[in-house]
């Protein structure tokens, strides 16, 4: 029967729509051989990662370990002394110092462009500060200079029965000075001057020791040369 409208025409009738199929889900297909080949990259990428972290975690566990107690390293400063002590022509200063101070290195330094050979030693206080001690029978005031950062002389520093000369300026290490019984001690760092005080006098005991220890078959502890005296040091 056609449908007739509403003004007695027939009505158009749609053919009736038939309803919209799922879009059929495309698989890409892999053969046996690709397969195979493709499991062998993720197990080399597997095994790769692993080697990694075999090579790597040993490195960090270390420097961890470092970070949480720093390396010390074993510097026997008397019998490197004793070993310089002919080259140097005089007593190189081992200091003995309190527990909690390290050494990072004892050496003798030949002559350079400057002329001045000296004997060298780096400290490390309980406070974990750097302070150097520089000893030489030939210093002369542009090596000095040179060694205390070219810092101005601001005064002098008491330790026990010595005054020593003080130079320091804004942003650099500050510096000791003493011309004693024939070599100049130079002691630089960054430590704060109570430090300083304990590394001095025990490098000017050390230099006593060995200077007024008796003689066994030849004089110990004849120094060579004369330290020039430098402007305010004590004499």
């Amino acid at each position: 029967m056609t449908p007739i409208q509403d003004n007695g025409s027939p009505a158009d009738v749609l053919p009736a729509q038939e309803p919209e199929k799922p879009a059929l889900e495309v698989r890409p297909v892999i053969g046996a051989s690709a397969a195979k080949r493709a499991n062998a990259s993720i197990m080399g990428m597997v095994l790769a990662l692993l080697v990694t972290l075999a090579v790597v975690l040993p490195v960090i566990l270390l420097n961890a370990h470092q970070n949480a107690s720093v390396y010390r390293p074993d510097v026997d400063v008397p019998v490197i002394a004793a070993q310089a002590r002919d080259a140097a022509g005089f007593a190189p200063a081992s200091a003995a110092l309190p527990q909690g101070w390290s050494v990072n290195y004892a050496r003798w330094k030949s002559a350079g462009a400057d002329g001045v050979a000296f004997w060298e030693v780096g400290y490390v206080s309980p406070s974990g500060q750097f302070i150097s001690l520089k000893q030489s029978a030939h210093a002369n005031p542009s090596w000095l200079a040179q060694n205390a950062n070219n810092a101005p002389i601001t005064g002098e520093r008491q330790i026990g029965a010595h005054s020593w000369e003080l130079r320091d300026k804004p942003g650099s290490d500050k510096s000791l000075i003493l011309p004693y019984r024939g070599t100049t001690m130079i002691l630089t760092g960054s430590a704060p001057l109570t430090d300083f005080d304990v590394l001095g006098a025990a490098a000017i005991a050390s230099t006593d020791i060995q200077l007024d220890a008796p003689a066994t078959g030849t004089p110990t502890g004849t120094a060579t040369g004369t330290a020039l005296p430098t402007a305010g040091s004590a004499k």
